[in-house]
């Protein structure tokens, strides 16, 4: 089991975040901008809407009790309503005031102190549902085996995108209202969509990318301490240990030539070593034993 050594980022919602880690989707993004300082979990489930969710979340994110024996949830984006917004009688579609209860709940399940999750230290964002390219989905679900109808409209996905952005101003969480996003930059032309739809409903790398831009845009608005320029590395750094080293040790070639360690190239310790990454120097000592193994010298 792995040590609880930082923080992390959790991504909750539908096959819009379960796909996040696909190569350049906005999980991947958030991982690779985050490296050694927040890790990122992805709990989105495909084909599931808020109402299938809730059960999950009460059981992925952790109550009250056991938040200090595990990794706490610095950010939180919540992403739902692509599902929701299904036709009926479509085991998926969950009415318009049940989606928005249900993302209440899973809001305030964190934000209440009176909530058994409740954790202060958590920023929240919503993500609306994208629009839905209609052409693009019929054709897709036309050429099936056997061919299925169209399953969801436009208009009403449109109406699940505005429930988030109330729920969020009643809530006090920023919205990514990601609909208006992609529907604008499409010059609001239904069609044009399959520029960020691979199949009128998911979306692609282009759209991804625009999602990992909002977010990090929201996190720079509304919560720019969790900037991933602002957080410090968990580990310190290689330069900065060989540097801090530097200072106080010489090694020798050929027993006659003094170099400094920050002339050094290359994995040049073992583990016990103080320049391992994981070795936690004090400011004043070096251990013993100084194992050093065959290095290069900068010329």
């Amino acid at each position: 089991m792995a040590a609880y050594v930082q923080d992390v980022i959790m991504l909750v919602g539908d096959s819009l975040t379960q796909g996040g880690f696909v190569p350049h989707g906005f999980a991947q993004q958030l991982a690779h901008v985050y490296n050694r300082k927040l890790d990122v979990f992805n709990r989105g489930l495909s084909g599931y809407n808020t109402t299938w969710g809730l059960p999950v979340f009460e059981q992925v994110f952790a109550k009250q009790h056991e938040q200090q024996h595990v990794p706490k949830v610095r950010l939180l984006t919540i992403w739902y309503g692509a599902n929701d917004a299904c036709i009926p009688p479509s085991p998926q579609h969950v009415p318009l005031p049940e989606f928005s209860a249900n993302l209440r709940t899973m809001i305030r399940s964190v934000t209440s102190p009176s909530s058994p999750h409740y954790s202060a230290i958590t920023k929240i964002i919503l993500i609306t549902p994208p629009p839905v390219n209609t052409h693009q989905r019929g054709a897709d679900l036309a050429s099936r085996d056997p061919p299925r109808p169209l399953d969801r409209e436009f208009e009403t996905t449109h109406q699940y995108a505005e429930a988030v952005k109330i729920v969020g101003a009643q809530e006090g969480v920023p919205v990514i209202d990601l609909w208006t996003i992609l529907y604008d930059a499409c010059g609001r032309v239904e069609e044009k969509l399959s520029e960020y739809l691979y199949d009128g409903l998911h979306v692609n790398q282009k759209g991804y990318q625009v999602v990992f831009d909002e977010i990090i845009k929201t996190v720079s608005k509304h919560y720019p301490e969790l900037h991933y320029d602002k957080l410090q590395n968990v580990f310190i750094g290689c330069v900065d240990r060989i540097t801090f080293m530097s200072r106080r040790l010489k090694c020798f070639v050929n027993a006659d030539m003094p170099i400094s360690i920050s002339r050094i190239y290359g994995r040049a310790y073992r583990k016990e070593s103080p320049c391992h990454p994981l070795y936690q120097l004090p400011n004043d000592h070096f251990p013993e034993p100084f194992s050093v193994l065959p290095f290069v010298v900068a010329k």
